[in-house]
């Protein structure tokens, strides 16, 4: 059991490291930086960039697999095993 619980752990950050390279992130702003005048007469102004993101479509769940399990004898089992779909972003 503690196997099977570490194997949808290791899923679980495959499929988050999947999803966030699977990101669109298109820029829709520039950002500026106006300084404030050494004799501090004129008010600092910032404006940060926009970016619109995208983020894929992912789904988890399990499907069964037959495996060799180790016992006192060898023998084939049906378990669940991790399955991961990440559908990338698209443009809109």
């Amino acid at each position: 059991m503690h196997m099977i619980k570490s194997t949808l752990v290791a899923a679980s950050v495959i499929a988050g490291v999947l999803a966030l390279s699977a990101c669109d992130v298109k820029k829709t702003q520039e950002g500026n930086v106006t300084l404030p005048k050494v004799e501090k007469t004129q008010e600092g102004n910032v404006t940060l960039p926009k970016y619109d993101v995208t983020a894929p479509d992912v789904k988890m769940g399990t499907t069964e697999k037959t495996v060799t399990v180790p016992t006192i004898k060898t023998e084939e089992k049906k378990v669940e095993v991790p399955k991961v779909t990440v559908t990338p972003a698209k443009d809109k």
